[in-house]
């Protein structure tokens, strides 16, 4: 017997059921994102490897351990996206974009990582993405987290903390980690194994570790703040009067760096308590020495990414998604040969006047009992009846299937007029 062949270990399949759901989401921040002047751009969800290696950093977890990297035919070294911006940067170079320009950018897909999948964490999970290039002042990053801040009351979502950190510039971090390697290493024998490991090639990761036992070392290290200098400092003061200005409520968090190296100054978290260990529902922050990294010139941007699923999982905790989902609105119940002839032409020119109607018809015969049952099964709201006597008189029986309302009969020729007004009704 042929071995059952399933959908792979932490990549789900997204049911019929729950696609509105995601379309939703999707084009309530996708209309935000277009309010604001950004545009989307969608680029392919295979790189080449080095792409993310000089982006993300060869000493991070994504590269080291959790991206699907394999060669291709030619002995490329190829890899799925593990995230967006890498990419989003690439294809801007790529294609002249950042040329004297800026660019407000969009975009949303799937992305992978081989991590240990649980509940908020997947091995192709989704993100929905924004980027903005060109900018150097503290007012792009002010209207990057205002989107933000504007998406969660469109949704309906309350009680998400906003941590924001600056990490200064590659030169201020490297004063401060020669302070924090000193003071790492003054306790390198509490130190776990992964910390020891990043002392020297990234320690400002050891600040991001989830070790609950390493929590008393790191809330003792030097903290960067300390290290900035006037203009840095300038930079997230203007961001957080701009926050305070909005009413906006935000939290400093020394210790918050991000899993990704090529951040500087300003980074941010929007998380959540409502959804176990994986509480951080939007993240971002400034890279401005990316674009240069990747070959481009010098070039200051900003951006951020937040996770579907989770957003979902928390509109499903808090009951704010919508009802309904894709049912049609009415369900055209055939009976007979001629009711099939005629209610096809029928469903054709109702589709032709009334753009927005939602309109199933049966297919396959039945009996007017069991398509009855099909007609409730769909979740449409009304029944539209055809049968001999209904095609004797050219009219159409119209039922409600979700309302105790008396059944009408509709000249054919005006049933396009009839539906409008129930559909503007019911909107």
């Amino acid at each position: 017997m042929a071995k059952k062949i399933q959908a792979i270990r932490g990549m789900h399949d997204i049911l019929p059921e729950q696609t509105a759901q995601w379309r939703y989401l999707e084009e309530t921040v996708g209309n935000l994102f277009r309010r604001y002047g950004y545009r989307e751009i969608r680029t392919p969800i295979l790189e080449m490897t080095e792409l993310f290696k000089r982006s993300i950093g060869e000493v991070t977890d994504i590269v080291e351990k959790e991206m699907y990297s394999f060669e291709d035919r030619n002995g490329d070294s190829l890899t799925l996206r593990p995230e967006g911006t890498a990419g989003c940067v690439r294809a801007c170079l790529e294609h002249g974009l950042l040329h004297n320009q800026q660019q407000r950018l969009w975009y949303k897909g799937p992305m992978f990582r081989h991590e240990r999948p649980q509940k908020g964490r997947y091995r192709q999970f989704h993100q929905v993405g924004l980027e903005a290039f060109g900018m150097a002042g503290p007012d792009i990053d002010l209207e990057v987290i205002l989107i933000t801040a504007r998406l969660w009351r469109e949704l309906g979502l309350e009680g998400l903390e906003l941590q924001l950190n600056t990490l200064g510039t590659p030169e201020e971090r490297r004063h401060y980690r020669q302070a924090l390697v000193d003071y790492l290493r003054s306790h390198e024998s509490s130190l776990d194994e992964d910390s020891r490991r990043r002392m020297q090639s990234n320690p400002l990761r050891v600040l991001d570790s989830k070790n609950p036992g390493m929590a008393a070392i790191i809330s003792g290290a030097p903290t960067l703040m300390d290290y900035l200098d006037q203009e840095s400092r300038g930079h997230f003061e203007a961001i957080t009067r701009g926050l305070e200005a909005a009413g906006v409520r935000f939290v400093v968090n020394p210790r918050l760096v991000r899993g990704l190296d090529y951040y500087t100054r300003t980074v941010f978290e929007w998380v959540t308590d409502r959804l176990g260990a994986q509480g951080t529902v939007c993240a971002g922050g400034r890279y401005d020495g990316l674009v240069s990294q990747l070959g481009g010139r010098p070039t200051p941007a900003i951006g951020f990414a937040m996770g579907v699923e989770r957003l979902l999982a928390l509109l499903e905790e808090m009951e704010r998604l919508p009802a309904g989902g894709d049912a049609p609105h009415a369900y055209m119940v055939l009976v007979g040969e001629a009711a099939v002839e005629t209610g096809m032409i029928l469903a054709e020119a109702l589709r032709q006047q009334l753009p927005k109607l939602q309109l199933q018809v049966n297919c396959g015969g039945g009996s007017f009992k069991s398509q009855f049952k099909k007609a409730d099964r769909s979740g449409a709201r009304w029944a539209l009846i055809l049968g001999e006597d209904e095609i004797d008189r050219k009219v159409v029986s119209v039922k409600w299937l979700r309302e105790e309302r008396e059944q009408q009969q509709v000249a054919q020729s005006e049933l396009a007029g009839y539906l409008e007004s129930l559909l503007e009704n019911h909107s």
